[in-house]
């Protein structure tokens, strides 16, 4: 089995956190897993293949601020919360709260629209 590389927290850098939550997609999972909690990959809906959603966790988990751990043949997400809050104090809760009421979270959700 692979092992799968998460930061240590004193190694979760700023500019790599803010990277990944730059793109919609990403904060669509990162949003979809801090309102429903420790989630498998198959349980969050995101409107994007399976590899590409593989990548988009892959980044998530690499930057420290998702876990995933390996249960049987599935993948479990959950939030890095504590770590994250510990090194940049308020940053995912403000970021996940301007998500929440924006055009970009309206569009993945209903793209025809």
């Amino acid at each position: 089995m692979k092992i799968l590389f998460h930061p240590d927290r004193a190694d979760i850098h700023l500019s790599n956190v803010l990277s990944a939550l730059s793109d919609p997609v990403r904060l669509l999972i990162v949003s979809n897993v801090n309102n429903a909690g420790e989630r498998s990959c198959g349980d969050i809906g995101v409107p994007v293949a399976k590899s590409t959603f593989s990548h988009h966790t892959r980044t998530l988990r690499e930057a420290g601020i998702l876990n995933v751990r390996v249960q049987g043949t599935q993948r479990i997400l959950s939030l890095r919360k504590d770590d994250l809050e510990n090194r940049f104090p308020g940053l995912l809760s403000s970021i996940l709260k301007a998500f929440e009421t924006s055009e970009e979270k309206k569009q993945l959700l209903n793209p025809e629209q």
